[in-house]
């Protein structure tokens, strides 16, 4: 396994759980406060924060672990990436048209800003599993 693969498969893990926890905490609220009252913007930072810290730790981890391999990348390796990026910008794209309705129709800001998450979690996780899918059967 190459060391952009398991870059891959870690970011997927973390991005997946953080924003597992993410919407587990705030949705919670929701039974019991109105969706204007719950206090999103500081978990919602802390998630993405700690998604991004936790990425880095775990590339630097994993570029320890396997010194030989750590920031090669070949022409493969490459345009995995590049097609792992194309899938993910499309869901993002498509993804965007529901906070875009939702900012039209003058919806909470904790609907709009959840769902903008929502599309980048879901572009991410669905470009991370095409980059995996390609690295096990090719492209």
């Amino acid at each position: 396994m190459s060391f952009e693969e398991k870059g891959t498969w870690t970011y997927t893990v973390i991005a997946i759980v953080a924003a597992a926890i993410y919407f587990a905490t705030v949705l919670a609220q929701l039974p019991r406060t109105a969706a204007s009252d719950v206090g999103f913007q500081v978990p919602l930072f802390a998630t993405i924060g700690g998604t991004i810290l936790l990425t880095i730790a775990a590339h630097i981890v994993i570029g320890i672990a396997a010194p030989d391999d750590a920031g090669k990348r070949d022409q493969r390796d490459k345009d995995i990436n590049r097609y792992g990026e194309y899938v993910g910008g499309v869901v993002l794209g498509v993804a965007m048209v529901v906070p875009l309705i939702l900012a039209l129709i003058e919806a909470e800001h904790f609907w709009i800003a959840n769902t903008i998450y929502l599309a980048f979690v879901l572009s991410t996780v669905t470009g991370s599993i095409a980059k995996i899918v390609a690295y096990r059967r090719g492209l």
